[in-house]
């Protein structure tokens, strides 16, 4: 899912980009939309990790 975050935030700045070129006020907040929304989805993705990470932790230390 982390892939899928950065794919999104990288689409979103090309929107961005293009709709600076264009001067297309849409398409520049639809880019950092799609920005915003591939950060969130790193985040919830590193906190999974973090979470799996910390329960494997805690489950070798109570064998």
């Amino acid at each position: 899912m982390a892939d899928k975050g950065k794919m999104d935030q990288a689409k979103g700045k090309a929107k961005e980009a293009v709709g600076k070129i264009a001067d297309n006020d849409r398409m520049k907040a639809e880019g950092k939309m799609d920005q915003a929304k591939g950060k969130a989805k790193e985040a919830v993705a590193d906190t999974a990790e973090r979470t799996r990470a910390a329960k494997d932790t805690m489950r070798d230390k109570h064998r």
